[in-house]
């Protein structure tokens, strides 16, 4: 008998993620006692203790980290093979799992959603934004199928099909000084505050690629999760931001907001769609690309 077993790892994960046994226990469908004696017997086997206990709850040990961390590795495979073998089995039955790394693309995504639903009335869908790896570990790790992002990784066994080119631009209100002008100059932004995503500042193409070459910054940056209230305050004129330009075409249909190239040039980006080179015979992931591919060339 192997040593360390599939249960073993899912046993370390819920209680990692639940804190207590009882509550593992539940999730596992497991009476405690043998929840308990399941693990005592690999520690017998491993000589090392793997958890310990601090009051009702339980603290991983070094070595149970170590196990954890294989844990989150290989679990999310195993759980992904076998959805991919009852795919097989049912036909094209499943779960899309869509990893975003682009804020602004939601209204594109839900664009896509709606044909995609209705081609494939077998799939569910799921999207995330939260990775415990990173969008790319995400993906390596199975825990997603398809990424969508404008920064593709390029590794071994990994794919990218870009979508649609757009550019990024400042907004700016209607009303603010820079409304009028047709490029904007970092040194232009460092009296403004900046709204953005909750991304790291490294991550923003704004820092990236046009203010922090030029040694400059703005005065404050404020995170905003949603692009609405995002483009509210910047139409109050109490901030700017950086946006898509396609996504700002639509919003400035209703909102007095306009936009500035930055710079001569522009910022120009690309939105890509990556997926396991193995998952590429799947045939809904291969549909949603095309999809994808179908409504952003509307974008371009």
């Amino acid at each position: 008998m192997a040593m360390i077993e599939r249960a073993h790892l899912e046993i370390l994960r819920e209680v990692d993620r639940l804190g207590t046994l009882t509550e593992a226990a539940s999730s596992l469908c497991v009476t405690q006692p043998a929840l308990s004696h399941s693990i005592k017997k690999l520690e017998q086997r491993l000589g090392v203790k793997v958890w310990s206990k601090d009051g009702r709850m339980l603290r991983l040990t070094q070595a149970g980290r170590s196990l954890l961390s294989l844990a989150n590795r290989i679990l999310p495979q195993l759980e992904h093979a076998e959805t991919l073998m009852q795919q097989y089995a049912q036909g094209s039955r499943g779960i899309l799992r869509i990893g975003m790394e682009c804020h602004p693309c939601y209204r594109w995504l839900l664009r896509v959603v709606s044909p995609f639903l209705q081609r494939w009335p077998g799939v569910d869908l799921d999207v995330k934004q939260e990775f415990q790896f990173g969008g790319i570990g995400a993906l390596l790790n199975c825990d997603i199928d398809l990424l969508v992002t404008p920064d593709p990784l390029f590794k071994p066994g990994l794919i990218f099909e870009p979508v649609f080119d757009y550019e990024l631009v400042i907004v700016v209100s209607n009303s603010h000084p820079l409304s009028n002008k047709p490029t904007v100059a970092p040194n232009e932004l460092v009296d403004e505050t900046l709204v953005t995503y909750p991304v790291a500042i490294e991550r923003l193409d704004v820092y990236s690629q046009f203010m922090l070459p030029a040694n400059c910054s703005p005065k404050q940056r404020k995170v905003i999760e949603t692009t609405d209230i995002m483009l509210e305050l910047v139409a109050a004129g109490r901030a700017i931001t950086a946006l898509p330009d396609w996504l700002v075409e639509g919003y400035s249909k209703t909102l007095p907001v306009n936009s500035v190239r930055m710079g001569s040039d522009g910022v120009h980006k690309q939105i890509f769609i990556g997926a396991r080179a193995a998952d590429q015979q799947i045939e809904y992931l291969e549909s949603f690309v095309k999809m994808a591919k179908n409504i952003g060339q509307s974008f371009a």
